[in-house]
């Protein structure tokens, strides 16, 4: 299957079956990147989206345009964008005309209340699995030292989330080379002491 068509059709699945906006998205752009077409590894979606959350607008058509980008270069990024909203654009279009017939309507009510939970533990599940990665990389401690840094910034102080993912990203960027630097040093003193 072309690169094309295979990013149509996952970026078309992501914009019909999301609901509730760019967040509640990213766990079908993930399980359509990673897992079924493989585009991405799991870390590189992380970053991805730890990237495109930083940046302003929709993190949902910045996330299409990247794995289109990623695929064939400026145009699929447009491909990407396109074939993820379009499904949106033609539904909002089609059901302008019941919007004051169903606008009081409790069975639409319900029906919104009913996905409410499926998008709560879809977020959850991804939530889980990327700490799960974290206490991998850093170890439990600093794990969760920093989860705690990363609530208290965000919901005690207020600070942007944006300000926050740079700082996290900022610390990664010396953390790791730092760690992997100091590894070697260890494994050539081991060496030169046997």
């Amino acid at each position: 299957m072309g690169a094309f068509k295979e990013l149509i059709i996952g970026m078309l699945r992501t914009g019909i079956f999301g609901f509730g906006g760019g967040p509640s998205v990213i766990p079908l752009i993930r399980y359509e990147a990673v897992s079924r077409y493989r585009w991405l590894e799991d870390d590189e979606f992380g970053e991805t989206l730890a990237i495109a959350n930083a940046l302003p607008g929709p993190i949902a058509t910045k996330m299409a345009a990247y794995l289109g980008y990623k695929l064939k270069g400026a145009v699929g990024a447009i491909v990407g964008v396109v074939a993820h909203i379009l499904p949106t654009c033609l539904a909002m279009v089609a059901l302008l005309a019941l919007v004051n017939v169903v606008d009081y309507s409790n069975t639409v009510a319900d029906m919104i209340a009913a996905v409410t939970p499926v998008i709560a533990v879809m977020l959850g599940q991804m939530a889980y699995e990327f700490a799960e990665k974290a206490v991998k990389g850093l170890g439990k401690l600093a794990g969760c030292l920093l989860f705690v840094a990363a609530f208290l910034l965000l919901q005690t102080i207020s600070v942007h989330p944006a300000i926050v993912i740079l700082i996290f990203l900022a610390y990664g960027a010396s953390h790791f080379p730092l760690k992997n630097k100091m590894a070697r040093l260890k494994t050539k003193n081991k060496g030169t002491s046997a």
